[in-house]
């Protein structure tokens, strides 16, 4: 059994995804399985966190400020979504009861791990929803950048349906939220191997040196 790198990810999270060309270059580096583990973003799974107190907006503030210094960094693309994954009101952060977007995120992300191609889905779907292309949701955009992770919409759609729909997605993704816990943080991107979190998309190179130090074999 190779060893597992378990990566909890929000498709809501500017971290996540700038934290995908460097999961690529983990998984192609050593002889490890790379899984995605989707957890929902913070304002549905722990809105208290961020959004709940005095400081709300200016800690919200400071996400979109950092994270898009450090895709200007990282000679990335990046800007808020249109439409937001997390269909919430960024003047009051009220989150709307409805959300027709991240729960079908989270299950064609289960079920591209279940294929696995979970880290290949990250990085397309995060890409497209993060790199500026407006109404990523409509037309064929969302296909083709499933595609372009060697998937077929079609088929992850079908095998969703045939488990019960989104809803019945729930139970994995709380296990996922759980075990990030479990884990010792909260946050996203979390990667962790052997019981050991590395928070942040700027800890891949520290859990690199890990890996090296535990004598696990590069590619």
């Amino acid at each position: 059994m190779k060893p597992v790198v378990d990566v909890y990810f929000s498709f809501r999270s500017p971290y996540s995804y700038l934290a995908t060309p460097d999961l690529i270059k983990l998984r192609a580096s050593f002889e490890i399985e790379v899984k995605l583990r989707p957890v929902l973003p913070i304002a549905i799974r722990a809105k208290h966190l961020v959004f709940d107190d005095q400081q709300g907006k200016q800690k919200a503030g400071y996400i979109i400020l950092d994270s898009f210094r450090r895709a200007e960094y990282l000679h990335m693309n990046i800007a808020w979504p249109t439409p937001d994954p997390v269909v919430q009101n960024l003047e009051t952060f009220e989150v709307a009861k409805e959300q027709p977007y991240i729960y079908r995120l989270c299950a064609l992300a289960i079920e591209a791990e279940r294929r696995g191609k979970g880290i290949d889905f990250a990085y397309e779907v995060s890409h497209l929803i993060f790199s500026g292309t407006e109404s990523w949701h409509e037309g064929d955009l969302l296909t083709k950048a499933i595609g372009r992770a060697g998937l077929d919409i079609n088929e992850l759609e079908s095998a969703i349906h045939q488990q019960g729909g989104e809803q019945a997605y729930l139970a994995e993704i709380q296990e996922n939220q759980n075990n990030l816990e479990k884990n010792g943080h909260w946050g996203v991107p979390t990667m962790v191997f052997n019981a050991e979190p590395f928070f942040g998309q700027d800890r891949i190179d520290d859990l690199c040196w890990r890996l090296d130090q535990q004598n696990v074999a590069a590619r």
